[in-house]
């Protein structure tokens, strides 16, 4: 019994002994989470090894623990693959912000790039399924996904280089410039300058290579700079945005040409050395600017919805070739513009970058940037609402042509007073429309009378129209301007939600656009009353399916553009219906016809040439009936 007591209490020490000394020399949980990000990173690495130039690859994590090791271990680990910039290889990710009044831009050390850009004096507004708006902080250059590196060919690595979105840089604040550098074994290092100034979108971007020289191997005169900028879904008519959306380029010795806006495209520059390449969406842009020049690009754009995630908006890359030299110290200066596309904010920084707002490269593009948007400027200057700068827009245009609408509606006057002898005419020849229709000029001619003379004003106010289809989705003065019921006149003005099942509308209904199309309707009711449709009798039908048919057309259209559209409609009635009733006098004018019925006729002229072919082509028919 004494015998079994010692072995009892034998067994229960040896086990405290056991247990103590697992407790002693087992590892903490630090070390074991320790342990576990060693070994992610190592298979992060191998990945990263993997990686084939040229494709979108996941980005290789390192871990920030490995930046205590020390030189000849982080060598043995990352020399194959980093080679001398196996110093920066490892360390771990911060942030660092330079901001200003416009601008907060978050920088990554990892990469040493901007990590994000939040546009302070602008929101992008979300819209809820109860159809509320949430506004939210306006960030660019923010996807997870997007890359902006250099590919550095570095002496003993194999394949492109070393890929400057794979290296930690240090951080340098100084006032508002941020210095960021990666160094190199034996002193040398690579270093990214930005330097953000006041009440300005426009920073300033150096890279340096120093003491590279002898660690770079053969550059043949340039280093790769990738830039993959995923673009994210900003504005509420994303359709529309996606059509305003592209990379823009400026060669020096040229002008300024894009990528296709609607489908995939790419744009090999290798023959071209470029001023700027400009990433660029409906009312944004981020731009690179070259001090002097890149030496050429390939630019490409992915519009199809079956390569891109659901979020998002289009993927712009731009494989760009910086110039580097072979000397110890060489430096490339460049402007990274990152804000909005404001006509003169852009234009002042010059080189044509203002190109980048879609205005059009026609004649239209030539009214909007130099007739319209001075204008609209000029009104916005003493008008606090940019629809009540639409309304007053429309009246002057209105009242700039009216001297033709007035002979227009002269014209069709003259119509409505003859119609008493057309008919006559119609009942003489109602077996012979040839005839009748011969003989309906013969009456124009007589009195003086053009049945074309109401086209003028139509067809001189079609650049204007033109070019505001273009002028109000690119102008960043409208974005997100209220009007009335409208809260927003670069896009359509929903006040209804329709199932998506109905062709052309987009699931949403206009009012702006269902006003333009019903004041339309009574517009043309209200001057056809009076001409004479026997010739074509389907245009009497047309004239009102054609504002029908358009609506869906114009029903995802800006509200700027159908807003203007409605007001010249109202206007072009109240003109018509004052002009006939009020300011032309009708016995006055048919005076005025009896008399030129009176007057001897010159031979020759339209009505004249188009009396004989329309007599040679009765004589023709007569010929034809009776063989």
């Amino acid at each position: 019994m004494e015998m079994d007591r010692t072995s009892i209490i034998g067994i229960v020490l040896i086990m405290l002994l056991f247990l103590t000394w697992q407790w002693v020399v087992a590892p903490s949980a630090a070390d074991i989470e320790q342990q576990q990000r060693y070994q992610d990173s190592l298979a992060a690495l191998t990945e990263t090894e993997l990686r084939e130039g040229g494709e979108l690859q996941p980005e290789a994590q390192t871990d920030p623990e490995e930046a205590t090791l020390s030189d000849s271990a982080r060598l043995a680990q990352y020399g194959g693959r980093f080679g001398a910039f196996a110093a920066s290889a490892a360390g771990t990710a911060e942030d660092v912000v330079l901001e200003n009044d416009l601008l907060k831009l978050t920088f990554s050390t990892k990469g040493g790039t901007i990590r994000q850009a939040e546009l302070k004096q602008y929101a992008k507004v979300v819209e809820q399924d109860d159809d509320t708006e949430v506004r939210l902080p306006l960030l660019l250059l923010e996807d997870e996904k997007n890359k902006f590196e250099y590919v550095i060919p570095v002496s003993g690595v194999a394949g492109e280089g070393v890929r400057t979105s794979d290296l930690y840089f240090e951080p340098t604040l100084e006032g508002n410039t941020l210095r960021l550098r990666a160094a190199v074994d034996g002193g040398g290092y690579f270093e990214q300058r930005y330097t953000l100034d006041d009440e300005a979108y426009l920073i300033d971007y150096d890279i340096q290579f120093e003491g590279l020289n002898n660690v770079l191997a053969s550059t043949n005169g340039t280093v790769q700079l990738h830039w993959e900028n995923h673009l994210d879904k900003i504005e509420k008519n994303s359709q529309y945005e996606a059509n305003y959306s592209t990379i823009y380029y400026k060669p020096v010795d040229d002008d300024t040409d894009y990528c296709s806006c609607t489908s995939d495209d790419t744009e090999n520059l290798n023959d071209q050395a470029l001023k700027w390449v400009a990433g660029s969406q409906q009312f944004f842009t981020s731009a690179l600017i070259a001090d002097d020049r890149f030496a050429s690009a390939v630019l490409t754009t992915v519009a199809d919805r079956d390569r891109l995630q659901e979020d998002e908006l289009k993927t712009l890359v731009s494989d760009i070739q910086i110039p580097v030299g072979t000397s110890g110290s060489e430096t490339f200066g460049m402007s990274f513009y990152v804000g909005p596309n404001e006509f003169e904010r852009l234009r002042a920084i010059g080189y044509d970058l203002s190109d980048v707002v879609s205005f059009g490269s026609s004649i239209f593009g030539s009214i909007n940037r130099w007739i319209i948007r001075p204008l609209f400027n000029f009104l916005s200057g003493f008008i606090g609402n940019m629809g009540i700068a639409i309304l007053v827009l429309t009246l002057l245009v209105k009242m700039l042509v009216y001297p033709l609408t007035y002979k227009m509606l002269v014209s069709n006057t003259k119509m409505q007073v003859l119609k008493p002898e057309i008919e006559k005419i119609k009942a003489k020849h109602k077996d012979d429309a040839q005839a009748a229709q011969m003989e309906t000029m013969k009456l124009y001619q007589e009195y003086g009378a053009s049945p074309l003379g109401g086209c003028l004003p139509m067809v001189l106010q079609m650049p204007i129209w033109f070019a505001l289809y273009r002028f109000f989705p690119a102008s960043i003065s409208f974005r997100q301007e209220n009007f009335l019921w409208a809260n927003d006149l670069s896009t359509y003005d929903s006040i209804l939600r329709l199932p998506e099942w109905i062709p052309f509308m987009q699931g949403h209904l206009s009012l702006f656009a269902v006003l333009w199309a019903i004041t339309t309707v009574i517009y043309a009711y209200y001057n056809s009353r009076h001409m004479d449709y026997s010739a074509q009798p389907l245009m009497k039908y047309f004239q009102y399916i054609m504002p029908l048919a358009f609506l869906g057309f114009f029903n995802s259209f800006a509200a700027g553009l159908t807003c203007y559209l409605f007001f010249s409609n109202v206007f072009n009635i109240a003109q018509t219906v004052i002009t006939k009733n009020v300011i032309i006098d009708q016995e006055k004018l048919l005076a005025k016809l009896n008399a030129n019925k009176a007057k001897p006729k010159k031979k020759g002229g339209f009505s004249a040439r188009l009396q004989e072919a329309l007599a040679e082509q009765q004589r023709q028919a007569a010929a034809a009936k009776k063989k």
